[in-house]
């Protein structure tokens, strides 16, 4: 599989998750690539790169890593403000969320999560 040069990761069935995806790409204007975890090349990206602890937390992937939850912000923020390509494909999302996603306990959840949640992966050449 061709890594892009910038790819964020997220549960599209989520409905926090894919509001935060959403922030993301209108800061980057769009010109880095929203993937689903859910989505067809969102499954591949798991199985070709990433390991068990995929479904656990948003990924920001580069043709060097994966950096997963607390590990990718800094690495996403840096490519929201640096990231010189052409517009790439919008959000899809997942209208099956499975919990409740909208309640203040899922938000609280969600966020201990992602500062609990870190890992990288380095990516072979």
């Amino acid at each position: 599989m061709k890594i892009m040069d910038a790819t964020v990761l997220f549960d599209n069935r989520c409905y926090l998750c894919t509001k935060f995806a959403r922030m993301v790409n209108f800061f980057a204007r769009g010109k880095i690539a929203m993937v689903g975890h859910y989505s067809e090349l969102g499954e591949n990206i798991r199985e070709e790169i990433l390991d068990e602890t995929a479904l656990e937390m948003f990924w920001f992937i580069d043709k060097k890593r994966a950096y997963g939850g607390r590990a990718a912000l800094i690495p996403l923020a840096r490519a929201v403000i640096s990231v010189k390509t052409k517009k790439r494909h919008t959000i899809n999302t997942d209208a099956g969320c499975l919990q409740d996603c909208k309640s203040v306990k899922s938000v609280f959840l969600r966020s201990a999560s992602l500062i609990t949640s870190s890992r990288i992966i380095e990516l072979s050449k």
